[in-house]
């Protein structure tokens, strides 16, 4: 597994497909980055702003209640 370091910079969109898939357009620096020590576990990096947590959970509230909105009345 490699690990990497992304740094979110800019969400532009968000969409939702019929089958359970959120999809995100991002603009972010993605880079490798090797563990820092023996003991830790590889693992990558999601990095962002306050600024950029609040529209992305903002644009996953809008695309949960998209996936809400095409279920059945029992359903919900």
């Amino acid at each position: 597994m490699k690990t990497h370091r992304i740094e979110v910079q800019k969400f532009k969109a968000a969409s939702n497909s019929g089958h359970g898939d959120v999809t995100f357009k991002v603009d972010a620096i993605v880079a490798s980055q090797s563990p820092r020590s023996e003991d830790e576990v590889p693992s990558t990096l999601l990095i962002m702003s306050e600024a950029n947590a609040r529209v992305l959970m903002a644009l996953l509230k809008t695309q949960l209640a998209a996936f809400d909105g095409r279920k059945a009345r029992s359903q919900r």
